[in-house]
């Protein structure tokens, strides 16, 4: 198999079968990603195909019904199989199309595939239920499943026009741990009843939210819609700092990102307006709302306007 970075392609038929597979996982699973992906071309949308492939198998495995040690076994064998794609020892006729995916891919671009030990890493945390007493902790957790995936996004991606690669993965991380912050919010009673809380404990006894939540409404005496009025302003200012990779990218990648990132901050915000509907049930966007955010990305709207307000160093 070769292709060069650019798109151009003699893809071989089984790595071309492993990616199909991949991309047919992401539409079916990724409601949110697949609005962006959908807007890169061809050879980046299939690498962050296999890297969404990856991390879903990484997360069904946490959120599965295993008991703990097995899921802690499947983790580290999955670990052991990055390890085979890390090495190059995965060929392109091996049974995972997954595996053979993301080895095509880590050979095309330049993803730092340590970002999905640090994933394995965030799911070992949550199988063993660890909670956080401080937002700095819980930024840890965060960054590992989601500031990594931003990470590894921009390797897919790659900065334009001379911009500091590294400044760009530090907003790409930032940007994750927005993202992963509208999650917890969204998801806050869905996590209790499953056991987990992910709200740093200082915050939850500063709102009277200790006791948790596992109704559709509000512990008693609690100020809940103070505590998300106060990891909204967490939230907005982690997304105004990430959105400042948009300009860094090239118009198709940034429209992506921009895409992703719009739902979520759209997200948040309905979360801003209506506290409490994330006790009722899920909140989410409909469809048209998500297409919107989408063309909005590839018409680089956000990318401009952050542009224009993009600290002097970052134009």
């Amino acid at each position: 198999m070769s292709r060069t970075v650019s798109g151009s392609a003699h893809t071989s038929g089984p790595v071309l079968a492993a990616y199909k597979y991949c991309e047919a996982v992401t539409g079916h699973e990724a409601r949110n990603f697949a609005y962006g992906i959908r807007l890169l071309p061809a050879a980046k949308r299939q690498a962050m195909s296999a890297l969404y492939a990856f991390s879903r198998r990484v997360d069904d495995i946490g959120d599965g019904d295993l008991a703990p040690a097995e899921k802690i076994e499947r983790l580290e064998s999955t670990r052991n199989l990055l390890t085979r794609v890390r090495g190059g020892e995965v060929r392109e006729d091996d049974t995972d199309p997954v595996a053979v995916a993301l080895a095509d891919a880590a050979r095309v671009f330049p993803i730092p595939l340590e970002g999905l030990d640090e994933l394995i890493d965030g799911v070992l945390m949550d199988v063993r239920g660890e909670s956080y007493e401080t937002w700095d902790d819980l930024a840890v957790y965060c960054r590992c499943v989601a500031g990594a995936i931003g990470r590894l996004s921009l390797g897919v991606f790659g900065t334009v026009n001379g911009h500091d690669h590294v400044r760009a993965a530090e907003y790409a991380d930032t940007l994750g741990l927005a993202l992963q912050l509208t999650n917890i919010l969204r998801d806050v009673r869905e996590d209790a009843g499953n056991g987990r809380t992910y709200l740093p404990a200082q915050d939850l006894a500063k709102f009277g939210c200790a006791a948790g939540f596992h109704g559709d409404v509000a512990p008693p005496g609690s100020d809940f819609a103070g505590l998300v009025e106060f990891e909204v302003r967490r939230a907005r200012a982690l997304f105004a700092t990430g959105y400042r990779l948009l300009p860094m990218l090239d118009r198709r990648s940034g429209a992506c990102v921009s895409a992703m990132a719009g739902i979520y901050r759209r997200l948040l915000e309905r979360i801003a307006a209506d506290p409490d509907a994330v006790l009722r049930g899920r909140v989410s966007l409909p469809g048209r709302e998500k297409a919107y955010v989408a063309v909005r990305g590839l018409a680089g709207l956000d990318a401009r306007l952050v542009a224009s307000r993009a600290p002097r160093g970052d134009r």
